[in-house]
């Protein structure tokens, strides 16, 4: 792919006028103040599970740290008003350091914002999968040298940090337009999404197995987490699934526009672009809210006195140093 697929030159871009519509307004209140309430919540349980002081609630820290971080950004996002940063509020092609339209700067910082949020989002549920291969590596591969999650974790991440970085200096080079920038976020992050959606269907497979067996091994009821990890791949697998749908769609539709007329400069009309941001944005407050759910009720769940378990979710398994003949449900299985 050429950089002319979304290349329009400052001679073709329409004067950017600002049309943000009442519609437009009031979803954008609506959902930072929605992403605000998550993020005061997530605050609060980090808070707590920090208060406890065990090695398992470190782990749980940095789930609500990620929610929190997430919220933080996109309440931001939602919260500035669009004609502060950029005059339009749907999308147009415009060039870095474009002496005509010095709102780029604007359009630039909005895009770097929205990019961390959900860099900060696809994180909660890589932290997820990083866990959960770690701890089916020991139960299928015992003996193998297993690597840090945490470490594993801040790779894969880092990776996705260097190729947004990449992204955004290819702009700031003149390479592809404010466009380019969007069509590349879209297909990474479609991208990733499939990949979860098939590492989340996997892992999460193997886990019910594993549960189920080591339940039957040590007489230990263990169905609140064989149920807490079929609600962890249900609203994780049709998150992603719909996240990668969507923006396949939108970078499919930018294509074959630029095909079509040899520029995307008016690809999205406020209708569409608002369906768009409804359908990204609100599923990802049903996920965040719904994890904050999963993790309020584990530990309902462990103040009960069901099974004997860590915070939030971690129940606990053996160390090397305590593993015998007889495996036994013991810390930090992430359900």
């Amino acid at each position: 792919m050429t950089s002319d697929i979304i290349l329009d030159e400052p001679s073709n871009v329409v004067p950017l006028v600002r049309d943000e519509t009442q519609l437009e307004y009031i979803l954008d209140f609506l959902l930072g103040i929605a992403f605000l309430i998550i993020g005061v919540i997530a605050a609060k349980r980090m808070a707590w599970s920090r208060t406890q002081g065990s090695v398992e609630t470190n782990v749980v820290t940095a789930f609500y740290s990620l929610i929190l971080i997430t919220s933080f950004f996109r309440a931001m996002w939602f919260l500035i008003p669009n004609t502060l940063l950029q005059p339009s509020y749907v999308p147009h092609a415009v060039m870095a350091f474009d002496p005509k339209y010095p709102s780029w700067v604007g359009g630039f910082l909005s895009e770097e914002i929205l990019t961390a949020g959900s860099l900060c989002l696809f994180s909660i549920f890589i932290l997820i999968l990083v866990y959960w291969a770690d701890i089916l590596k020991k139960y299928f591969y015992p003996g193998s040298r297993r690597s840090r999650p945490m470490t594993n974790f801040l790779y894969i991440v880092g990776f996705l940090f260097v190729i947004e970085l990449l992204n955004a200096i290819l702009f700031l080079f003149r390479f592809y337009s404010s466009e380019g920038m969007i069509l590349l976020n879209s297909i990474l992050l479609s991208t990733v999404s499939i990949i979860c959606v098939i590492e989340i269907t996997i892992f999460s497979h193997k886990f019910r197995t594993v549960l189920q067996t080591l339940g039957a091994i040590n007489q230990v009821s263990t169905e609140s987490q064989v149920k807490r990890i079929a609600w962890i791949t249900v609203t994780g697998n049709l998150f992603f699934f719909t996240r990668a749908f969507i923006e396949l769609i939108f970078a499919c539709l930018m294509i074959l526009y630029w095909h079509k007329h040899g520029t995307v400069q008016r690809a999205f009309s406020h209708p569409l672009w608002d369906t768009y941001m409804c359908l990204k944005h609100w599923s990802e407050v049903i996920i965040l809210s719904l994890m904050i759910y999963i993790l309020q009720s584990r530990f309902s769940t462990s103040n009960g006195g069901e099974v004997r378990a860590g915070e939030d979710g971690y129940q606990e398994v053996p160390t090397e140093e305590e593993e015998d003949d007889e495996p036994k449900v013991s810390e930090n299985i992430v359900v």
